[in-house]
């Protein structure tokens, strides 16, 4: 009866740690759409293309043009930085998937992404609120700007958002880590996400699903209303600018900045710290398109390509090269 009793718990440890033996997951991605792979993989390309291109466009005449050597072009230059690394995280993998329709990614190949990709996100957070709070001290208090954005405050300001993301993801990927994956293995998603990937762990994940909360919403809130307050402010004093011409002008540039980040912590917040709902689950991966693939995109469009400093000094590169 003992030998009998020993045996039946071995069986069981063996079959516990058989069930953890999970070593890749497929992502689905977009494979219910099977008929539009192509025509997916051009528009993603295209995206990835315009995003990189650009991202890397600014990035070169910041550091090349003296007169970009600004604190509002070293955080764009930053974020440019950051934007190109963010996409390269993500399209690449879809991209391929999308071609070969292998979607098959091992279990820390997917924390990997995972990490990056948090990183990402979460030190973007950080970015755009640093240029917002510089956009605001530049606007509404000119005359302690250069007082208040030293060299080496943007620069302790750029490596605070880099490190916000760092730490943050760190112990959540460490907490991932350690979770065992007993299968189904199939992630209905286009990237290694948070919560898709919990879902098929067969561990306790009450405490990474709380950490996780509680790290998102410092992470995306009170960037976010250090942001609006900021454009709050820079609104408030562009309508008592005199000119209407200058007003329309500024106005215009603060709102589409204000659009893009909207819509950034907007589609994050649902994402991320939103109930887990059937209806939310379904619109999940249309939401995380916004934030991992059109606003890497768009950010360089909005924020630097139609500024005219920034066209001159393209112009004057194109003229060096020829």
């Amino acid at each position: 009866m003992e030998n009998w009793g020993r045996r039946n718990i071995y069986s069981a440890h063996e079959e516990r740690n058989n069930q953890t033996y999970v070593t890749e997951f497929n992502l689905l991605g977009f494979g219910n759409l099977s008929e539009l792979q192509i025509l997916l993989f051009l528009l993603f390309l295209v995206i990835y293309i315009v995003t990189v291109g650009g991202n890397i466009l600014i990035m070169v005449l910041v550091v090349v043009d003296q007169n970009l050597h600004t604190p509002m072009y070293f955080f764009l230059g930053n974020l440019s930085c950051l934007e190109t690394c963010y996409s390269s995280t993500i399209l690449p993998r879809m991209l391929a998937s999308l071609l070969t329709e292998d979607r098959t990614i091992s279990v820390s190949g997917c924390i990997t992404q995972f990490y990056f990709f948090g990183v990402l996100a979460a030190s973007e957070c950080y970015l755009l609120s640093m240029m917002s709070y510089d956009q605001y001290l530049a606007i509404c208090k000119p005359l302690h700007y250069t007082v208040l954005m030293r060299g080496r405050i943007c620069l302790q300001l750029a490596a605070v958002s880099w490190m916000g993301g760092f730490m943050a993801m760190t112990i959540v990927t460490c907490l991932m880590s350690q979770l065992h994956f007993c299968g189904p293995n199939e992630i209905d998603h286009f990237l290694c996400d948070f919560t898709p990937v919990i879902k098929l762990s067969c561990s306790d994940t009450s405490l990474i699903t709380l950490v996780t909360f509680i790290l998102s919403s410092i992470d995306t809130l009170p960037p976010f209303l250090l942001t609006v307050t900021s454009y709050a402010f820079i609104i408030s004093t562009i309508l008592r600018i005199p000119s209407t011409t200058q007003r329309r002008k500024a106005f215009s540039t603060c709102s589409s900045h204000l659009i893009v980040v909207t819509i950034f912590y907007g589609t994050l917040m649902i994402v991320y710290m939103l109930p887990d709902t059937e209806t939310l689950r379904e619109l999940n991966k249309v939401f995380s398109l916004f934030y991992t693939v059109l606003t890497p995109m768009v950010n360089p469009l909005i924020y630097s390509l139609r500024n005219k400093e920034v066209q001159c000094a393209l112009r004057k590169l194109i003229a060096h090269r020829n």
